[in-house]
């Protein structure tokens, strides 16, 4: 590992020298590209040499246990103690720091939520679920679009797709996949029952051209008239787009519009997410199946999460992780979940890198 980071840190330095030259500094591109991967190696590099400086430290207070002075030796043996405990610490860290990086956590995502089980409880829920997302990146400063949604009449989501962009949301979000389950009485229920329903969260990485190929002779288009709740007609023109992929069989629907241009760009957007989704589960599926069982439990199918509200409690299952702040939590505060499930999955990652 320490000559893995030494290699770092001199390709560091030689970013730094780069990054100074005149004609790097009016190459705006280049510019660009070296300071990113600058800032991309700077913690690996600051963390390295709060290391090493603690190993010097350590070799200097041997040497003055070593004297004649006791008060001296004293003072050296009690720094000598916490840098034996704050070394596994930076190690721990720098083997985090060394993990391969996500080439998707910089993307935007494509955020899709979906009534499952539960009637009109369950469509309820999934708007709450959308505000606690909006919330969520509206703290971070993060934008969210709509591109898709079908409304019930009760201020509900049977279904809504969303785009949310900013700094790093696929990094933050991307273990937010699952079925979220929520036990509570509903309003409309006169005995105080508690029921149980269920939400489908995707989080998709937002797809560039570049990224999926898509011929033109793949798609198949149809144009119809918007409709919302109860089916009525949204407005007379026939703005709705419908692409479906024959290759795969992946339909998109947006309508949210009232440009057929506008709508076609947005279904375009989810249906490049979700191919690229589908390629990203291909190729998990084929480099190492035991790994995607462990990460499965993130899938669509997989109960991951429940919003209890008569005990103001949320769990995620996959870590048994229970929080009594339901109220915050669906205020858009999930920091914590989302910290918990980041270091869960790094220590996946490190034990399987050990292994």
């Amino acid at each position: 590992m320490l000559a893995k980071l030494e290699e770092i840190e001199k390709t560091f330095i030689a970013l730094e020298t780069q990054l100074s030259d005149p004609g790097v500094l009016s190459d705006r591109e280049r510019y660009t590209k070296l300071t990113k991967r600058h800032a991309d190696l700077s913690p690996v590099v600051a963390t390295f040499r709060e290391y090493r400086k603690l190993e010097q430290e350590l070799e200097e207070n041997r040497e003055l246990a070593e004297d004649d002075d006791p008060d001296i030796r004293e003072m050296a043996e009690a720094e000598i103690d916490g840098i034996k405990d704050r070394l596994p610490e930076l190690e721990d860290k720098l083997k985090v720091l060394l993990l391969p990086k996500d080439p998707l956590d910089e993307k935007n995502i494509i955020l899709e939520i979906r009534a499952g089980t539960g009637g009109e409880e369950a469509s309820l829920f999934a708007a709450e679920l959308f505000r606690m997302y909006s919330r969520f990146a509206e703290l971070n400063r993060w934008k969210v679009e709509i591109l898709n949604s079908h409304e019930t009449g009760s201020g509900g989501f049977k279904e809504v797709i969303a785009e949310i962009s900013g700094q790093g949301v696929y990094s933050r979000l991307k273990y937010e996949s699952g079925t979220h389950r929520v036990q509570r009485v509903p309003a409309t229920e006169s005995q105080g029952r508690i029921h149980t329903s269920a939400v489908t969260v995707a989080i998709l990485p937002e797809a560039e051209e570049v990224d999926v190929d898509i011929k033109p002779e793949e798609l198949r288009v149809d144009v119809f008239r918007a409709s919302g709740p109860g089916g009525q007609s949204v407005n007379t023109t026939d703005s709705a787009i419908r692409i479906t992929h024959l290759p795969s069989g992946l339909v998109v629907i947006c309508q949210d519009e009232k440009s057929q241009h506008k709508n076609k760009a947005k279904a375009m957007k989810v249906l490049r997410s979700r191919l690229l989704q589908q390629e990203q589960d291909r190729q998990k599926a084929e480099l190492d199946q035991a790994r995607r069982d462990q990460v499965g439990t993130g899938d669509r199918s997989g109960r991951i999460r429940t919003y209890n509200f008569p005990q103001g409690r949320v769990t995620d299952h996959r870590i048994n992780l229970t929080l009594y702040k339901l109220e915050q939590a669906m205020q858009g505060e999930i920091d914590d979940i989302l910290d918990a499930l980041n270091q869960h999955y790094q220590t996946l990652a490190l034990q399987q890198q050990d292994a």
